[in-house]
């Protein structure tokens, strides 16, 4: 999948009636951060519709020195961010979980995932693994095959996305687009 000639639009002062477009309109790439296996996925809403428009992973070499491997993965997270322009970024947010080296590997990879985004001028959301689990299968307890599952019959894909990181990052994409939705329409309400 590519992102195709579609482009949106940027401006520096952004009146309610862009917001509003915003929120019908958005491009979100979704990341899964990591060390060895970074995945990707951009998926794009247009008129309340969502579709994945990019997926993938990024790879480094357990074998190389972490600086090299990191300085890898800015380089290439940020050619991501340059080719698919995303209007915003939503990245699985760190939680340190029984193996404090994974939990390291992940720490580092998103700070480096963080500042490529900043750097690149696109806004970050973070998001607990709980919270993307409860917005995409309804239970922030769902095992991944059931969030896998609601991801391709979400973006009506017709395979599972492989590997699991990639599929992990559209799950967070459309956890954000979720997310930005509901602050509309309590904007809305409250307007």
């Amino acid at each position: 999948m590519t992102a195709g000639g579609w482009r949106h639009r940027r401006e520096c002062h952004r009146s309610r009636t862009h917001a509003d477009t915003l929120t019908k309109h958005m491009f979100v790439l979704g990341i899964d951060p990591g060390l060895t296996t970074t995945g990707y996925g951009g998926v794009r809403r247009d008129r309340g519709r969502a579709e994945a428009v990019t997926i993938g992973v990024i790879r480094t070499d357990p074998a190389l020195p972490i600086s090299r491997r990191l300085a890898e993965l800015y380089r290439d997270i940020s050619s991501v961010l340059a080719e698919q322009r995303p209007d915003a970024l939503a990245i699985e947010q760190v939680f340190v979980n029984r193996n404090l080296q994974t939990a390291m590997s992940v720490a580092r990879a998103s700070g480096v995932v963080l500042l490529a985004a900043d750097q690149a001028g696109v806004p970050v959301f973070e998001y607990t693994p709980s919270s993307v689990k409860a917005a995409i299968a309804g239970y922030g307890s769902a095992p991944k095959d059931q969030v896998q599952k609601m991801v391709v019959s979400r973006l009506r894909l017709a395979t599972p996305p492989r590997p699991a990181d990639a599929a992990d990052a559209l799950a967070i994409a459309l956890c954000h687009l979720q997310s930005q939705r509901l602050v509309a329409v309590h904007q809305k309400g409250s307007a």
